[in-house]
């Protein structure tokens, strides 16, 4: 177990190197560079800024500074942002990104898996079909539009929320429904083809074999081993929400993570652009860690070994 956990650690760290590196090449191939602007500024200027920020040393060198104040945890002033750095910039921005993922993970939850439940138990009746048709719809809208429509209707119309800013619980419900749309319907869909397949299985009829209700069945033997999918599910979908979306946030005029994405890229701010690709990097190679642990409490038969998971 220890080696495994020390060989995850050191493969968690190779790939956000490998992140990083790939992310600092790609970087510098976009043409122009942060302070390329339409009118240029004169050559003394922009000799004094590129000084400034070191952006005239060779590639190599800032590529070996950059990594060595990353080391330290330092991830640099931002070239856009004057008189601020990533990290606060990153500081700033994630708790509200972070509410708003957490909330909108739990609603998709609470909604997505007693919604699969219900569609495998009673498979191919109406019960079944109505809850995969909206599964389907909700897959297929936009988060942006449903955001638009949920504004349009419970904040503009109704009057039941407020249509936009940040800070106040109430601020939360909207953003966070827009958020679940997606999610839910995945989520209920992972669950009903993972439950489908647990139901079948020579323990589950057993179970029943000794006189346990369908409820006792579902809840004490069938549910973990059918929430495995999910859980693979919620890694990725945890690091995607907790570190913003750019639109919703837009919409609802949240001061998240998800606009420094866009705006670092139009800007050409590299330091923003390595930082919050390595903050949401970090942020998905651990998830997907705990992830990994999770499976062991919810299947017994695997267990982690020095050689690997089995």
């Amino acid at each position: 177990m220890i080696k495994f956990l020390i060989r995850r650690l050191l493969s968690m760290v190779l790939v956000l190197w490998v992140i990083a590196t790939v992310t600092f090449i790609f970087m510098h191939l976009i043409p122009g560079g942060p302070f390329t602007r339409e009118k240029k500024l004169p050559a003394a200027i922009m000799r004094n800024i590129e000084a400034r920020y070191h952006l005239n040393d060779p590639l190599p060198k800032q590529y070996l500074d950059y990594f060595r104040n990353l080391l330290r945890g330092d991830l640099g002033p931002s070239y856009t942002y004057e008189g601020r750095t990533v990290n606060e910039i990153s500081a700033d921005g994630f708790p509200g990104a972070a509410t708003l993922g957490l909330a909108a993970v739990g609603i998709a939850l609470l909604i997505g898996i007693p919604a699969g439940i219900i569609s495998a138990l009673y498979r191919s009746k109406w019960q079944d079909n109505l809850a995969m048709l909206l599964a389907t719809i909700f897959v297929s809208v936009p988060n942006f539009i449903l955001a638009s429509l949920l504004m349009l209707v419970f904040a503009l119309k109704l009057r039941w929320f407020p249509a936009a800013m940040w800070g106040e619980p109430s601020q939360i419900v909207l953003p966070a429904l827009a958020l679940t749309g997606f999610p839910t319907a995945f989520i209920s869909r992972l669950t009903r083809s993972s439950m489908v397949e647990v139901m079948q299985q020579d323990y589950i009829r057993t179970a029943r074999a000794k006189g346990l209700s369908n409820l006792a069945v579902v809840v004490r033997h069938a549910l973990k081993n059918s929430l495995i999918p999910v859980v693979t599910y919620l890694g990725p979908l945890l690091a995607g929400n907790m570190t913003g979306r750019f639109l919703v946030e837009n919409i609802f005029a949240i001061p998240g993570l998800g606009r420094y994405f866009v705006t670092s890229i139009y800007n050409r701010d590299y330091t923003v652009i390595l930082g919050v690709t390595i903050f949401y990097s970090s942020l998905l190679v651990v998830l997907n860690f705990l992830v990994d642990l999770t499976y062991a409490w919810i299947d017994p038969r695997i267990r982690f070994t020095d050689s690997g998971k089995e």
